[in-house]
């Protein structure tokens, strides 16, 4: 039996359980989560779907170390994160890429500068090491011939290509994307998550994805569907 428990938490990469939250407190204290279980198997691209303030992005940023877990299990890359130190937090976030709505470049910096920040996270690297990482990035996701370019110079799709070669650049084991298609077009919005499909499970990396987008739902290996703060279809053949 523990052997089959071991084997199933090292096919996990986000494992939830009772997981809570609160904003406020006293008379003001309101609840925008209620009780979520789900997991996320390595190599996993999830869609997290749900109306505006139903309590996704608290979710993300919750698994993604960025705010301090209030009540239950929250399991991420085999670190509990209920009752963990911030040096734990800050450890376990190099390990994870993050890409915003807004893209948040630095408008003062290239493209190729820009995903050198993510490939700057990586330990034992020289500086030329990399750069020549994230002109490799910048080449997977198309954009070999822009690596000079600063954000102002851009298109929207070519931003957010951007963020997912500074994001992955950093190699990380999960991906955590907040709307990342809700500003651009059909075409390029699918073009954008088949190459985040495309590049995680060549890391063999997870990927949880909030989105509103109903013209990528095909592209999803499970969809969950949140409502007042609740998680609803987490079930997988793993559950």
């Amino acid at each position: 039996m523990p052997k089959t428990i071991n084997r199933e938490n090292n096919l996990k990469t986000v494992s939830i359980k009772n997981l809570s939250h609160f904003y406020g407190s006293n008379e003001n204290k309101k609840q925008v989560l209620n009780n979520v279980n789900f997991f996320i198997k390595k190599g996993e691209l999830v869609l997290l779907k749900g109306p505006s303030g139903c309590g996704k992005t608290t979710l993300l940023t919750l698994i993604g170390a960025l705010r301090t877990c209030q009540s239950g299990d929250l399991t991420v890359l085999n670190n509990q994160l209920n009752g963990s130190s911030r040096k734990t937090r800050q450890k376990l976030r190099r390990n994870i890429g993050m890409i915003f709505q807004g893209h948040n470049l630095l408008k003062c910096l290239t493209a190729e500068q820009n995903v050198q920040m993510g490939a700057d996270l990586l330990r034992n690297l020289t500086y030329l090491q990399r750069r020549e990482i994230a002109r490799k990035w910048l080449s997977a996701v198309g954009l070999e011939n822009h690596h000079k370019k600063l954000p102002s110079g851009l298109s929207g799709g070519q931003k957010q290509r951007v963020a997912i070669a500074r994001a992955l650049s950093a190699n990380p084991k999960l991906l955590l994307a907040d709307e990342p298609t809700s500003a651009l077009d059909s075409v390029t919005g699918r073009e954008i998550v088949s190459l985040m499909r495309k590049l995680a499970k060549e890391q063999n990396c997870s990927v949880l994805m909030v989105t509103h987008d109903p013209r990528i739902s095909d592209m999803a290996d499970r969809i969950l569907n949140m409502e007042d703060g609740k998680i609803y279809n987490a079930h997988s053949e793993l559950g």
